[in-house]
């Protein structure tokens, strides 16, 4: 709890929460958000992106873009994906998300237990989206935005199903990767697709 606290009251010192989402799927990018919140404009209902309802999200997502210090996506591609690993194309967004910000921010928080190589201190938090609210507002924004990248792939590949697995793993996306085979957006390091070809 006294580490919360702390965290909390570091948000006034430029702390920048950082997260990813997008390491299990098979198919589109890794996306990244950092955030910088302002201790003065409290955004309610911050979590983990994983426990809140799509419309929760979008709507939080929106609050965020609208009373955060600074916020900022990074990305890596399917390709780099391959080139690099999941983890290291990870690492690579979320030096983007950093670089990105409008604020150069203090010092910054990760979720997890690795991060990226940076110019400012930074700190790892496992759990950080359920414990950090900068981190939270990271998640949510990441979340948000793959979500809709991944909603409008859906008409430009029809078939495969993005709309709702998103990518990730699903019977119903393997089902259809065995039918169709690899659309230029899969991941072809990832076991799954390499088998197919």
């Amino acid at each position: 709890m006294k580490t919360l606290q702390i965290m909390q009251a570091g948000i006034s010192e430029r702390i920048a929460g950082v997260d990813e989402v997008g390491r299990g799927p098979l198919a589109g990018p890794v996306i990244a958000a950092a955030v910088i919140l302002d201790g003065n404009r409290r955004i309610e209902g911050l979590r983990d992106s994983k426990e809140l309802s799509a419309r929760k999200r979008v709507v939080l997502a929106e609050s965020i873009r609208r009373h955060a210090l600074a916020w900022s996506l990074g990305r890596a591609e399917p390709e780099e994906i391959d080139r690099l690993n999941i983890l290291q194309a990870s690492m690579l967004a979320m030096q983007r998300a950093v670089a990105g910000l409008a604020i150069e921010p203090t010092s910054v928080l990760v979720d997890g237990n690795q991060s990226p190589l940076l110019s400012y201190p930074v700190r790892t938090v496992v759990g950080g989206d359920r414990l950090i609210p900068a981190i939270s507002a990271a998640s949510i924004l990441a979340k948000v935005c793959r979500d809709a990248e991944m909603e409008e792939i859906e008409a430009q590949y029809p078939g495969y199903g993005f709309a709702q697995h998103k990518g990730y793993p699903t019977s119903a996306h393997l089902l259809a990767l065995a039918l169709l085979g690899p659309c230029p957006l899969h991941r072809r390091s990832f076991a799954p697709v390499r088998k197919l070809l």
